[in-house]
């Protein structure tokens, strides 16, 4: 008897062949090409020759501030272009007339795991504004949800860090209390101190021995200065492949010379890179990036939020915008989209048994596409969605 077995097949991998996925406890057991006659005691899912992809990766996104599902709030445009500190203001007034966190919270995260996403990383606010209220009330959502999707938490500091009192012995408390990671936010321009900005995001990371996301917006050479800063303290704390640095804006600000000596820095040091592809602002140069040996990922980032009035919660679908906006139009390249929201993403947040292969979780979405560049380019929505082998969703509803 193989009790609690499910054969999955007629599923076409990317590679165009049809293969059997036998599931075990949740887990990929075995991948046989071609049909596979059930054994005693073995489910069957047919899956029709459809495509079947590893799961989607959601690498930034804030659970705490969107307003996605609720009433509708208009976007309200900063004075004098962007700036980050408005921003904030007005997403604190925004989060005191919007539905309760948790309702929220809820409300993006099936929305996301509807359209493929089962592995996710949360920055949620951690700082002298709210205290501890925001990680507490995700926490209890995260684990409500903890059999649809893998969930990271980041603690962020959007007040920043130095500016906001208090702040620095927070983020080591929410560390103790359930997140995940250390966050930090734009230590020139937020905190105006790069170097005692670092010092608390990477020496709460040495003491608790987690893992850093940091948000940079910045641009031009000072991005690009504080990127080389936080390289160094990777190299230095020997947390290579254990840093990311969300937006990196500047990165899309320089010359390309700049640009490619950052890139081999970034590489040497292990850090990653996340980005979304804004429409406003220029954004890493994702193809010279990935040439040097840098992991690049992504995510949605805001969803309907104070920061902008978009955002589907579809990762396939983010691999089409990062595509569009990159000129990438060759199958290679499409298929590199792809990687950014499946594989670069799991490497960047460390996943274990990600991907199809044998031993992996049984984390997958199931569509319609002849392969992986037309995926990218149709990102149709009619999808199933398993994770550990169990159907999660289908057709943009959970089940």
């Amino acid at each position: 008897m193989t009790s609690g077995e499910t054969l999955f097949s007629r599923a076409k991998f990317p590679d165009g062949t049809m293969r059997t996925l036998t599931v075990s406890a949740g887990r990929i057991a075995a991948i046989t090409v071609g049909e596979v006659v059930a054994k005693d005691g073995q489910q069957v899912v047919d899956l029709g020759g459809l495509l079947i992809l590893p799961g989607f990766v959601e690498g930034h996104i804030h659970l705490d501030t969107s307003f996605f599902g609720g009433k509708w709030i208009s976007h309200k445009p900063c004075t004098n272009g962007f700036d980050v500190h408005e921003r904030v203001a007005f997403q604190h007034q925004n989060m005191a007339i919007a539905e309760p966190m948790d309702v929220r919270a809820r409300k993006q995260l099936e929305l996301c795991i509807a359209n493929g996403a089962t592995a996710m990383r949360s920055h949620v606010m951690v700082d002298g504004s709210v205290g501890l209220k925001s990680l507490e009330t995700i926490l209890k959502v995260r684990d409500e949800y903890r059999d649809r999707i893998d969930i990271q938490l980041v603690a962020f500091p959007q007040s920043g860090i130095l500016k906001s009192p208090g702040t620095s012995d927070l983020m080591d408390q929410a560390i103790g209390l359930g997140a995940d990671l250390v966050g930090g936010l734009d230590p020139a321009s937020f905190d105006r101190d790069i170097e005692g900005h670092l010092n608390v995001v990477f020496g709460i990371a040495e003491k608790r021995g987690v893992d850093v996301d940091i948000h940079l917006h910045d641009a031009g050479t000072l991005g690009v200065f504080t990127i080389e800063q936080i390289c160094d303290r990777a190299v230095a704390l020997g947390m290579q492949g254990r840093v990311a640095v969300s937006h990196a804006y500047g990165l899309g600000d320089v010359q390309q010379d700049m640009a490619k000596r950052t890139a081999d820095r970034l590489a040497k040091s292990g850090v990653s890179i996340m980005t979304n592809a804004p429409g406003a602002h220029n954004f890493p140069p994702i193809a010279l990036l990935r040439s040097a040996g840098v992991t690049v990922f992504s995510g949605s980032d805001n969803i309907r939020d104070s920061w902008w009035p978009y955002g589907d919660g579809d990762m396939l679908g983010r691999a089409t915008m990062i595509g569009y906006r990159s000129g990438f139009y060759t199958d290679q390249e499409l298929e590199a989209a792809f990687d950014i929201v499946t594989s670069a993403g799991a490497t960047a947040l460390r996943l274990e048994g990600y991907g199809l292969v044998e031993g992996a979780k049984a984390d997958f979405v199931v569509l319609d596409a002849e392969h992986v560049p037309e995926a990218v380019v149709s990102a149709p929505k009619s999808r199933a969605v398993y994770k550990a082998g169990k159907l999660v969703a289908r057709n943009g509803k959970l089940v």
